[in-house]
């Protein structure tokens, strides 16, 4: 146990007098100096935390729903550790540590504590929240809290022992230049894994404790953050309970002894960790089914656990050290054969979601099962990236960082649906196209790419556009430049925004362009032409501006999938290039590479099988080996897409734009087509993603649409048009 601080003065206790009677003074001197009790966190927890609901209601906290967190805040108050890490989903009661640890330390061990949430706002409305209601209903804890406003704020808390609860936020300032005894963190992973420079949370705070040597104390509790990544995703673990190279609360786990989380199956008395990989459910299209059904295997024999069992098996379970086995017949833990216990000044603790009291299993199975549809059916895997961290409490690695593909191996899987001796054919299935733009030095760099209702996108062509209108003296047309010409850039209304493609069925038709997508950034002097570009479109009075939709690129993790803006709406100037008048799509670049290369990754996976499963990036096998260079060229790491060898990536690129427009949610007052593909219902679609027989694109042929044409269309049809 650590040493308790001093009673208090007779020159503290005077300056109360004005509050308390001359008894209660007296009183309390004497029974400053009775021995305090001792007692461990989780005694005192259970003889002083009450936990209120903000009705005036509260009840006793109990340690009977939440077994598994005993040993941990119980480690608060060792010798023989100096900080403690406890990792484990949400729903767990990771936060009760820390009032259990104040009603300890206010109550047996009075010394000053500082308790750091993730930032300032969050800190306040804990402090106004959780921490209010404890100290409320805590009604013994309460008895020694001082009430005055100087004792008693937001972000201060006094007791008359002398000692302080300081509740504040991760700044550099704020972790530093203060000396205490006990530092909690709280919801470690949302912050900042470098703060203003100077080191991450837990090495600040614990700089803090050091005067304290061994009655010094650093707890740091989080669910895994979702938007961590790994640093290496071919990772193995070197011993059976390391985590992997993750920034943040899972490096602090690494660092200190790596304990988890053990049941004892009642079937065969042995030892297994608690993992969402063992939950058991139908293989139903109907996911209450599945949700209803979810039973637990044991990993060694097989044996059913059913959810009602979770309460018992939480009750005898144990923590056990790396290096460590538990053997429950002989009811005791063991070293495993040619290993050691880990050793370390931090005791640290990782425990999966199926263990966490206020977690259902069943509720866990639906969750990822709806994820799991998510990322089929639009290949977003934010929804599954979610609740395997913070759910099921482990680690997520996007399946674009699983493995880097070589262009050989795209290559192996490229389609055959035929083309002509002239130009290539839109294959079926597709609905509409969507051609991209990028724009370099001397040439425009084309692709088109088609979508299909079982959520492929199929590349359909690919070219540079390389020479201008311009004439040199010889009546030759001279090398497109983009930067300099702004007439340069209406090559791109018969090269690509009117261009048209034979349907695969040979039957003479074509399909049109329904939107192209134009990179608005560059060397100097190309987006001045492009805004103008699409300035010159919109006065022709066709409509041809909605369908040339201006893209940039937005590295930045917070934002959306795809967003639009008006760039420089303040500037009214004639020279201002952007004057609030042209609309730019924001594409997350990150969010987006991540939902082609797992497009790409469930092709490759296919081996090359028909395209039946959907949500696959699908190419002709006459492409030139440029195209896969390029698709292959950037790689995904924790910072987010890099380009390492600094090579040509313009068909990577290019696919993603064509995704975030197709992606790209209904905005209100944007002149541009809509698409928004996760929504779109291809049961009654609108007219432009209809079947060829039905789609306004679709055009010439053999076969005539006369009839199409004539009929007076319905409000639905009118209402589909107008999307």
């Amino acid at each position: 146990m650590t040493a308790r601080m001093r009673p208090p003065s007779v020159a503290e206790l005077i300056s109360e007098a004005r509050h308390q009677t001359l008894e209660s003074i007296v009183v309390r001197g004497f029974e400053s100096l009775q021995p305090q009790q001792r007692l461990t966190v989780t005694e005192a927890g259970e003889k002083y935390t009450r936990i209120g609901s903000g009705g005036g209601h509260s009840t006793p906290w109990s340690l009977k729903r939440t077994p598994y967190i005993q040993e941990p805040q119980d480690t608060l108050t060792s010798l023989d550790f100096q900080g403690c890490i406890f990792v484990g989903p949400a729903r767990t009661g990771k936060t009760m540590i820390h009032l259990n640890w104040t009603s300890h330390t206010v109550m047996t061990d009075p010394a000053d504590m500082m308790l750091v949430h993730m930032d300032r706002e969050n800190a306040r409305k804990w402090s106004k929240g959780d921490l209010e209601r404890y100290l409320q209903a805590s009604t013994l804890v309460r008895q020694h809290q001082l009430t005055h406003r100087k004792d008693d704020n937001t972000f201060d808390k006094e007791f008359d022992t002398g000692m302080r609860l300081l509740l504040t936020y991760p700044t550099a300032s704020n972790l530093s230049g203060i000396t205490m005894p006990r530092v909690g963190l709280i919801d470690y992973e949302r912050m900042d894994d470098n703060i203003e420079g100077e080191g991450n949370p837990f090495d600040l705070a614990q700089m803090r404790t050091t005067t304290f040597k061994r009655f010094g104390m650093t707890f740091a509790e989080a669910s895994p953050n979702p938007n961590k990544e790994i640093q290496d995703p071919k990772w193995m673990p070197s011993t059976p309970h390391e985590a992997p190279p993750i920034r943040g609360i899972f490096e602090l786990y690494n660092r200190g002894d790596r304990r988890r989380w053990y049941w004892c199956c009642p079937h065969c008395q042995e030892a297994f960790e608690p993992d969402f990989k063992l939950l058991r459910y139908p293989d139903s299209v109907d996911i209450m089914e599945a949700r209803e059904q979810t039973f637990m295997a044991c990993p060694i024999c097989g044996g059913i656990l059913e959810p009602g069992m979770k309460e018992e098996l939480n009750e005898v379970g144990k923590w056990v050290k790396d290096g460590m086995i538990w053997v429950p017949v002989e009811k005791k833990i063991v070293e495993r054969n040619g290993m050691k216990a880990a050793r370390s000044s931090i005791a640290s603790f990782w425990m999966k979601g199926p263990a966490a009291a206020y977690q259902d299993w069943g509720q866990l199975v639906e969750k990822y099962l709806r994820a799991m549809k998510a990322l089929e059916d639009t290949g977003d895997d934010a929804p599954l990236r979610k609740t395997v961290t913070t759910d099921q409490g482990s680690f997520y690695i996007p399946l674009s960082r699983l493995s880097e593909r070589s262009p050989e191996d795209l290559k192996t899987n490229a389609e055959d649906w035929g083309s002509t001796e002239e130009e290539p054919t839109v294959p079926h299935g597709v609905r509409f196209l969507i051609a991209t733009v990028d724009v370099q030095k001397s040439a425009f760099v084309v692709q088109i790419q088609g979508f299909t209702a079982t959520g492929d996108m199929v590349v359909i062509d690919g070219f540079k556009l390389r020479l201008s209108d311009r004439l040199n003296g010889a009546g030759e047309k001279l090398p497109i430049d983009p930067a300099a010409f702004g007439e340069d850039w209406d090559v791109l209304i018969d090269g690509v925004l009117l261009k048209t493609y034979p349907l695969a069925d040979v039957s003479g038709r074509r399909m049109r362009i329904r939107a192209t997508g134009g990179d608005s950034g560059g060397a100097e002097g190309v987006t001045g032409h492009a805004y103008n570009f699409w300035r010159k479109l919109r006065k022709r009075g066709d409509g041809l501006h909605r369908r040339f939709c201006l893209v940039k690129g937005e590295p930045s993790k917070t934002k959306p999938h795809a967003s639009t803006t008006w760039p420089d709406s303040s500037q009214k100037g004639k020279l201002a290039i952007a004057k609030g008048d042209v609309p730019v799509i924001l594409l997350n670049s990150n969010l987006m590479k991540d939902r082609v290369s797992g497009m790409l990754a469930r092709r490759v996976e296919n081996g090359g099988e028909d395209a039946g499963k959907g949500g696959m990036l699908r190419y002709p096998d006459w492409m030139p080996p440029w195209f896969y260079n390029q698709m292959t060229t950037e790689i995904r790491t924790e910072k987010g897409w890099e380009n390492p060898r600094k090579r040509r990536n313009e068909s990577f690129d290019l696919a993603y734009y064509a995704l975030g427009l197709a992606i790209r949610p209904v905005e209100q007052n944007v002149p541009y087509v809509i698409f928004n593909i996760d929504r779109l219902n291809y049961d009654e679609p609108p007219v432009w993603a209809a079947d060829w027989d039905e789609n306004e694109l679709v055009f010439g042929g053999d076969v005539q649409q006369e009839a199409v044409v004539s009929k007076t269309p319905s409000f639905a049809e009118l209402g589909k048009n107008l999307a």
